[in-house]
């Protein structure tokens, strides 16, 4: 059975489509990554204009957003010049004025518009000194409005150098129609299994691309977008599935067997709290999965203070009690020295050595780590970075753990599998929490934990907004807590990403607190990004042993600093902050028994997405739905640690707007899988073919 999966009309060069030709086809491949007619075709439209609905001008209000009006152009000059100049059209109806305007293109439009014409115009309404006006909008003669055979109009994507030559959001439709009408069925052959078709009732692939671009009515529209964006979701978790069934049946992994007296000792004689039902469930499934002779590659993600390096720790006793080592890497010096400190105390009455390795470790003591490291001397290497370099040689490694893994490159970690035979088992953790959708698409490939439950005893943050002339309030309240015997972060934001401007930022801050809070009454630690190593920690062991009240810094303390005594955390310009970060921060207090406090201080002027943000951290804690809501605001690829390339490149579907359509297409393809894991079945030679053509065309991250 012969399937083609792109025909070879789709795959001619975008010039020699009637109406491209050698120079728009330059710019359709530099604009807008439009090579072939396979690119034009996917090329969709991302809104249609109903071309029967006008609006009279008199009828605007400032409750309608896109609207089309008709009427015949009176007035047209250029105003201003230089960066001000633009160009001010004035339309007529029946009714009313319209005032439409330009700042870019002007020539072009001059040229293409003629007063005492009737036009159509399109665009989204805005105010100018109260009056309604339409910014660069869509505009086109009333007589070919009147020819027009469809009435749902596509207006594609397009940029300002297209428009100048002459390839608008509506010109587009033309190349389009254009090529629709060189192609037929069998160009655009099904991918899809019958029996998921017609279950879910989803039209073929041709039809479906037809209805996107030229639908004949909206519930035409509806049924392709709900078919491609199936698709799109369908593909990608029978990739991700695939992955995963490869891994577990031919990575081979060290067999942790036993579970013995190094674990049993901490757990039943040395744990200072006992876990939560979150914890234990999730150590269960890591100890499953060191036990099968597959390597493990699991995600663990918990919010803030969940207990996740008491897991991890637990689990490298595991690799102890079967004669392995392991290595946790973190990203900052601060965070593998806490890590470092815990694991010691914790580990104390146990006959293992636990050694940390960073960039600052002096030359001798390095020397010593690495010989106890290669002759088994060292159960457990916490460190930096520096435990990638090829001079750290284990001498059996049989655990790696990366903690907030999204800050190591992939390339990084890898380097990390390279250093044992069979690679060691592989435990990657976040505090950054994943919204479950993006679990499901970025991170589909690994197995997955999630501990969901705060230790008893930690207190629920109280989160305030206050503006900055509420300042000395502020600083009174900081003043009352420290009476109290607490301390308080105060945290500066990381700016323009200028570590000079950041630096003056924060040293400005610095002096504004000092005037609040003098000497010797009170102390301040400083803690920034051109600090040395040891400057950074002297500081902060100056904070830990409360010599200082007060711990002034930039986003260095975002990740893992544990103070129990500190109860305040401040955030200055907190909506120059995305939502994670914020919460990231949050979770610095909180640690003790006492009541903790995160004031987010702000200037009065916020706009609405900043707002946003303020309301959310100041209604929850919950570092899950503020996830949900940070993907909502500023969509899946800017969430932490996603920002790969082909990570999400979905066309139509959104991982925020269409959960309902990823969760079927997530079912079908684990049914589907589970059935056919070789995809041998006939039923699924088409999607096999089609999985063959797009191999390396997609960028998926890989954990290992």
């Amino acid at each position: 059975m012969h399937i083609n999966t792109v025909s070879y009309i789709l795959q001619n060069p975008i010039e020699y489509l009637k109406g491209v030709g050698p120079f728009r086809a330059d710019l359709l491949k530099k604009e807008l990554n439009i090579f072939t007619f396979n690119d034009l075709l996917e090329h969709f439209p991302f809104r249609h204009v109903d071309k029967t609905k006008i609006v009279a001008i008199k009828d605007i209000t400032t409750q309608l957003d896109y609207i089309q009006v008709a009427g015949k152009l009176i007035h047209l000059e250029v105003i201003g010049e230089r960066r001000s100049k633009r160009l001010i059209g004035i339309i007529q109806d029946y009714s009313e004025t319209l005032e439409l305007c330009w700042f870019q293109g002007i020539n072009w439009v001059q040229k293409t518009l003629q007063v005492g014409q009737s036009y159509l115009v399109y665009g989204k309404v805005s105010y100018f000194q109260h009056k309604p006006q339409i910014t660069h909008p869509e505009i086109e003669t009333t007589t070919l409005y009147a020819t027009a055979k469809n009435f749902l109009e596509p207006i594609y994507p397009t940029t300002e150098k297209l428009k100048a030559k002459g390839l608008n959001g509506r010109q587009f439709g033309k190349l389009t129609s254009t090529l629709l009408s060189l192609i037929t069925e069998k160009d655009i052959p099904e991918n899809l299994p019958d029996n998921v078709l017609q279950s879910l009732h989803l039209i073929n692939r041709y039809q479906s691309f037809v209805n996107i671009h030229f639908p004949i009515d909206t519930i035409n529209y509806a049924n392709a977008l709900r078919r491609l964006k199936f698709e799109e979701f369908f593909i990608a978790q029978i990739r991700l599935g695939l992955t995963k069934l490869q891994r577990h049946r031919y990575t081979q992994g060290a067999v942790f067997d036993k579970v013995g007296e190094y674990f049993n000792t901490l757990y039943q004689q040395y744990l200072p709290f006992a876990l939560t039902h979150a914890q234990k469930r999730v150590l269960k499934e890591i100890r499953n999965d060191l036990g099968v002779g597959k390597q493990m590659n699991r995600l663990l993600q918990g919010d803030v203070g969940s207990g996740k390096t008491i897991v991890a720790l637990l689990s490298m006793l595991i690799a102890a009690d079967n004669g392995y080592q392991s290595c946790l890497m973190a990203p900052t010096e601060i965070l593998a020295q806490q890590h470092f400190d815990n694991i010691t105390a914790l580990t104390k009455h146990l006959p293992i050595q636990v050694q940390l390795l960073k960039g600052s470790t002096k030359k001798i003591e390095r020397k010593k780590i690495l010989e106890q490291l290669q002759n088994a001397e060292t159960t457990i290497l916490i460190g930096t970075h520096a435990v990638i370099e090829d001079v750290v040689v284990f001498n059996k490694l049989g655990l790696a753990i990366i903690d907030e893994q999204h800050r190591f490159g992939v390339a990084q970690r890898a380097k990390l599998w390279k250093k044992a035979h069979p690679a060691p088992h592989v435990l990657v953790m976040t505090a950054t929490p994943i919204p479950r959708t993006l679990a499901m698409t970025a991170y589909g490939d690994l197995d997955y934990s999630v501990i969901d439950e705060l230790p008893p005893g930690r207190q629920s943050i109280v989160t305030v907004h206050r503006y900055e002339k509420q300042r000395v309030m502020v600083m009174d309240f900081i003043r009352a807590e420290i009476i109290k015997g607490r301390q308080a972060y105060i945290v500066f934001p990381l700016i323009e990403e200028s570590e000079k401007l950041d630096y003056e930022n924060l040293m400005q801050g610095y002096e504004h607190i000092k005037a609040f809070f003098p000497e010797p009454q009170y102390f301040i630690s400083v803690l920034h990004g051109r600090q040395s190593a040891q400057e950074k920690q002297t500081n902060m062991q100056r904070f830990i042993q409360k010599d200082t009240q007060i711990m002034v810094a930039t986003t260095v303390i975002e990740v893992g600093v544990n103070v129990p005594n500190a109860s305040i955390m401040v955030i200055e310009s907190a909506e120059r902050f995305g939502l994670s970060q914020l919460h990231q921060l949050r979770g610095r207090v909180g640690r003790g028994s006492e009541k903790s406090y995160c004031i987010l201080l702000t200037s009065f002027k916020l706009n609405n997405e900043a707002r946003e943000r303020m309301k959310t951290m100041v209604a929850t804690n919950d570092g899950f739905a503020i996830a949900e809501k940070d993907m909502e605001l500023r969509g899946p690829g800017d969430v932490e640690g996603t920002k790969q390339s082909g990570l999400l490149n979905f066309k139509l579907a959104s991982i925020v707007q269409d959960k309902n359509i990823l969760d079927i297409a997530k079912q079908e393809a684990d049914i589907l899988l589970t059935a056919d894991p070789d995809l041998q079945n006939e039923d699924n030679a088409a999607l096999k073919k089609y999985l063959h053509s797009l191999n390396g065309k997609t960028a998926w991250s890989k954990i290992s």
